[in-house]
């Protein structure tokens, strides 16, 4: 592929710096353009634009010279209700006004599998029912059902819908198991853990960015599953970042309905370390169909869920010491512990 300009929203983010840096990695320019400052060493070999994607006014510095927009810029779960949906909805028609009328050549959109639901049966097909649970699940039907308009009117408009995925820079939810593997304590999962949970890398999930970019507009334009191929249970991945951890911890079965509706009342009280799509889906099945992603778009990816999570926790090692002591609602920094820190002291 001849050297693109690539527009990545949401830059600064946990995805997007993975991503900018895969994209450098294959010899193509990037522009970051998100709230937060782009504050990584690759800061001096691209280019930065910081603002609000719905700031139209930024809008033509945004994508001049632009050939390629992916957008991962979103509000998550314990954002705002009202934020979520100005920036998921909202935001995302607005870039697309604007690619539409710049005519750049093809959106890359980022949904999340939040859009099923809790599903009733797997694997997941492209094809299944859009359910959203809270708001973040709902705003991402309704920025799905935006990007069809637009599709509809002649854009081309690969969408990818990720399992969770983690890697380098990944903090968030999984910043739990990872401060529980590093300390030493074992950690608990709603119930046996058995359940089949399909995770992926971030390095995937670009190879699955730079495919749907890459790929004829006819093959391209249409909605992808994308996750890791090779996966089992939650119980077999989490241990394995225990295992690396070396403390010879295990991963502890909690019964799942009284599980479940403590971290309901303590999410009322905003106690909760967890939102509800993750606690009401965590002791599931949970797994996608990769088959369409894979004929069509020749998507092969690289890492297990063990090894997504271990490379992870590598990398959370290593900067341990710099990770900010605050919590916040991105994934790149800590989600608060609430009562999972008293539950901590005695497992």
């Amino acid at each position: 592929m001849a050297k693109k300009t690539f527009l990545v929203t949401g830059g600064a983010g946990f995805m997007g710096i993975n991503l900018i840096r895969y994209l450098l990695e294959r010899g193509h320019e990037v522009r970051s353009y998100d709230l937060q400052p782009f504050s990584y060493p690759e800061r001096d070999r691209i280019d930065e634009l910081q603002g609000d994607i719905r700031d139209v006014s930024l809008h033509d510095r945004a994508f001049d010279g632009i050939d390629f927009v992916v957008h991962c810029a979103a509000a998550l779960p314990l954002a705002d209700v009202s934020e979520i949906q100005s920036t998921n909805v909202d935001g995302t028609r607005l870039l697309l006004e604007t690619t539409e009328k710049k005519g750049i050549e093809r959106f890359i959109h980022t949904s999340s599998t939040a859009v099923y639901g809790i599903p009733d049966h797997h694997p997941l097909v492209e094809a299944d029912r859009m359910q959203g649970v809270g708001a973040y699940g709902a705003s991402k039907v309704a920025a799905e059902h935006v990007c069809n308009a637009f599709r509809e009117k002649g854009l081309c408009l690969p969408v990818l819908r990720p399992k969770s995925f983690v890697g380098p820079e990944r903090l968030g939810a999984f910043e739990l198991l990872y401060d529980f593997a590093y300390t030493g304590h074992n950690f608990p999962v709603l119930g046996s853990g058995d359940n089949i949970y399909q995770l992926m890398d971030v390095e995937d999930l670009s190879q699955a960015v730079l495919l749907c970019a890459t790929a004829d507009e006819q093959i391209a334009n249409d909605t992808f599953n994308v996750g890791a191929a090779e996966y089992g249970s939650l119980r077999q991945a989490f241990q394995a970042v225990l295992d690396r951890a070396g403390h010879g911890k295990h991963i502890i079965g909690l019964p799942e309905a009284p599980a479940i509706w403590t971290l309901r009342v303590l999410e009322a009280v905003n106690l909760s370390p967890l939102y509800k799509w993750i606690y009401e889906t965590a002791g599931k099945d949970s797994f996608v169909s990769l088959d369409k992603i894979s004929k069509r778009l020749g998507y092969a990816p690289i890492h297990s869920n063990e090894h997504a999570l271990v490379r992870n926790y590598d990398w959370y090692v290593a900067n341990r010491d710099m990770i900010s002591q605050a919590t916040g609602v991105s994934h790149r920094v800590p989600w608060k512990k609430g009562a999972l820190q008293l539950l901590k002291m005695v497992i």
